[in-house]
């Protein structure tokens, strides 16, 4: 099994380093890093073959529902994780739609759907809220 590898576009973050991909890769999934809808597009022409594409609400751009249109109408196959404070469904254009504030559950979905790549090399990290 390979690693799953993502594009997770999100705003920069004030301390230069995001938090999301830190934990993302924490849990030995692979991350490609946007801070903006330009450099998204540019991403998904680069890596055509991602797993999957995580969509913050607040990437400098277009608004978050032109953007999935984008995305969509691009690279349909590529399931997309919608990421917003509410955790609420706001586009059809989404797969997924994850609270930006709950990274457990964007982990839960990723694990869900993609298996956990942990056990290629039998790392053991518990997620959050998992029984020891």
């Amino acid at each position: 099994m390979r690693r799953p590898t993502f594009i997770v576009a999100e705003p920069e973050p004030e301390q230069a380093i995001s938090s999301r991909k830190l934990l993302l890769e924490n849990f030995k999934f692979n991350v490609i890093t946007a801070h903006s809808e330009q450099e998204m597009m540019e991403l998904l022409d680069l890596f055509p073959n991602i797993d999957a594409l995580i969509l913050h609400d607040d990437i400098p751009g277009r608004s978050a529902v032109g953007i999935l249109k984008t995305v969509k109408d691009k690279a349909p196959k590529i399931p997309v994780v919608a990421l917003n404070p509410r955790g609420s469904r706001h586009s059809h254009f989404a797969d997924h739609v994850v609270n930006s504030h709950k990274p457990e559950e964007l982990l839960h979905l990723l694990q869900k759907i993609f298996g956990d790549p942990r056990q290629i090399d039998g790392a053991g990290t518990p997620l959050p809220g998992d029984a020891k």
